[in-house]
């Protein structure tokens, strides 16, 4: 992982920001995009590592790793090794429960979005993923 910044414009990051915060409202805690080579993180609420950006830069750079091992996951659900689909349909987001929260993450080409969240409900949280998978594939980065 290299040190240098994803491209991505503002308008984008802005846009997926806004879509989270919309969405999820103060349950938000964090907001990083990633690609395959590297991350930025696009928001941390404020009680969150006392505004520091690298604390917060250095405790995403763990939780992209694991999320970014797993990149790709329509290959690995949707064709089996003898090409067929399977029944679970299209992939649409990764949610991942903890006891004080819930980690994120959608997926839409080539790059991707992890969200962490205080505990909520599913279905918003659904409502939120399933809009950054479509922004992904719709918009480009640079």
């Amino acid at each position: 992982m290299t040190e240098s910044t994803p491209t991505i414009t503002r308008s984008v990051a802005d846009a997926l920001v806004s879509t989270c915060r919309t969405t999820l409202g103060d349950s938000l805690r964090g907001v990083v995009y990633f690609t395959r080579d590297d991350f930025d993180v696009l928001y941390v609420r404020r009680d969150l590592h006392d505004g520091d950006e690298a604390a917060a830069r250095a405790a995403s750079a763990g939780l992209v790793e694991s999320e970014r091992t797993e990149f790709g996951p329509r290959e690995t659900y949707n064709a089996g090794a003898t090409g067929a689909t399977s029944d679970f349909g299209e992939y649409e987001f990764t949610l991942r429960v903890f006891s004080d929260g819930f980690v994120g993450r959608a997926v839409g080409g080539d790059r991707g979005v992890i969200v962490t969240t205080d505990e909520l409900e599913l279905s918003e949280f659904e409502e939120m993923e399933v809009a950054l998978r479509r922004m992904l594939e719709t918009t480009t980065a640079g």
